[in-house]
């Protein structure tokens, strides 16, 4: 009689690990990827406003959720940047440069706009794939 009830807890217990590992699974399968499972690798073109205005040329590289790359700003050259994308947020900056610049916003296929800030001033900035 003993039996019974520990075949049934050992199989509530079984089916309730499956459960689990299935929402772990899909939650690391979707972990850093965009809407859609589009990837933000490549080239993208975008413009920028505000305290300052101008062009800007991203080339991305995406791993999971980890961005880096380079961005060429019209007004200042090119730099290197990393940043994070998680569902559709996105935010990025640069790094190794006195003027430091950081991003965020939003990402929705071929596109994705936002705010940056530098040196206390910022603005909008919007971009596409390319």
């Amino acid at each position: 009689m003993r039996k019974r009830p520990i075949a049934a807890i050992v199989t509530g217990v079984v089916a309730v690990a499956i459960i689990v590992l299935q929402l772990a699974t899909t939650a690391a399968a979707t972990n850093g990827r965009l809407a859609g499972g589009s990837s933000l690798t490549g080239t993208w073109s975008g413009t920028y406003g505000g305290a300052y205005h101008g062009t800007f040329t991203l080339h991305w590289t995406q791993v999971n959720s980890r961005l880096s790359g380079t961005i060429k700003l019209s007004s200042v050259g090119r730099t290197n940047i990393t940043g994070s994308v998680r569902g559709s947020t996105i935010r990025f900056g640069t790094v190794g440069n006195a003027n430091a610049i950081t991003y965020s916003g939003s990402v929705s296929g071929k596109s994705m706009s936002g705010t940056y800030k530098t040196g206390g001033v910022g603005g909008s900035w919007s971009a596409h794939k390319t």
